[in-house]
């Protein structure tokens, strides 16, 4: 196939895009240009938010599956469905268990407890403001997939990413949150009731994207390991791999460590299990993930101090 990812020049899209590859796929990658293509992939250098940018760059082209790792807000939506109008088939929008950001469910949280069509799309906020964004992670992920589910004139699929967690190429900093405080025996603040949560290994989530570009459903599927995991049960991992000891601080307001959760929104994975998707389990990876970012960061802040 065809194939063009948007975004992915780090992290889990690097390995997506190295998979799609292996698997023999012809892979082009549209970024703004800010980091080159791997080796032997065609580049397109435009900024999505530019409409009339993307439109020439891809004059003349058109792709089996686009594969979306950065649309972020509902007007990004909006430009991406005049573009790709007419030039892809199937188009796959990476998105996030922070769609959930409403809810507190005892029970696995399934695609259905978000009613996209009863979702406001306001393109008129200041989307274009990265403090702004960045503060609404999860409600622009919701109006961009709600945008997308009203009007796409192809397939359409979303992946609600759950927790991603290892490689050395983490760069969210928030093992290292742990790690730092582990290590030296300070207090992690933690809600006075801290809720399990959905998790998924980095190369795992690469997987799954690549087989998603391949199959036929359309709509969102979540996206998790089996064996939901608690703020302890990453810490007592840490633990066991920089020493020193976990001390928690419960906190009733203010601001909390980055996997504590005060509310319960846990993903339920059964649809992508249906349609045929074998996920492994957190305890088959949880140890290996620890060791790689932590063991990263650890090996950076040596390589600073010396």
């Amino acid at each position: 196939m065809n194939i063009l990812v948007i975004g992915g020049n780090r992290y889990f899209g690097k390995r997506l895009i190295a998979l799609l590859r292996e698997s023999g796929h012809g892979v082009t990658v549209l970024n703004r240009g800010s980091s080159p293509a791997p080796g032997g992939i065609e580049q397109l250098v435009a900024d999505r938010d530019d409409e009339a940018s993307l439109e020439s760059v891809l004059v003349g082209r058109s792709f089996d599956v686009v594969v979306d790792q950065v649309c972020y807000t509902p007007r990004q939506a909006e430009i991406a469905l005049r573009v790709f109008r007419t030039r892809t088939r199937r188009y796959v929008m990476t998105s996030t268990v922070e769609v959930y950001e409403y809810e507190d469910s005892a029970a696995p949280v399934a695609e259905s407890a978000l009613d996209l069509s009863a979702v406001t799309v306001d393109t008129a906020l200041p989307w274009e403001d990265p403090e702004f964004l960045d503060a609404h992670y999860g409600e622009g992920k919701r109006q961009a997939e709600a945008v997308f589910a009203a009007g796409a004139p192809f397939a359409w699929a979303s992946v609600r990413v759950a927790h991603v967690l290892g490689g050395s190429d983490d760069f969210t900093g928030r093992l290292d949150h742990y790690a730092r405080r582990v290590r030296a025996a300070e207090p992690i603040a933690v809600p006075a009731v801290n809720h399990p949560a959905t998790y998924v290994y980095v190369d795992e989530i690469a997987v799954f994207l690549a087989w998603a570009v391949a199959s036929e459903f359309t709509g969102p599927v979540n996206a998790h390991s089996h064996g939901p995991l608690t703020t302890a049960d990453i810490c007592a991992e840490i633990e066991k791999h920089v020493g020193g000891r976990v001390v928690f601080r419960r906190v009733d307001v203010g601001e909390i460590s980055p996997f504590s959760f005060a509310r319960s929104y846990g993903m339920d994975n059964s649809r992508a299990v249906s349609l045929g998707y074998s996920f492994g389990h957190s305890a088959e990876w949880l140890a290996k993930a620890v060791a790689e970012t932590v063991g990263a960061s650890v090996a950076e802040t040596a390589g600073e101090a010396s």
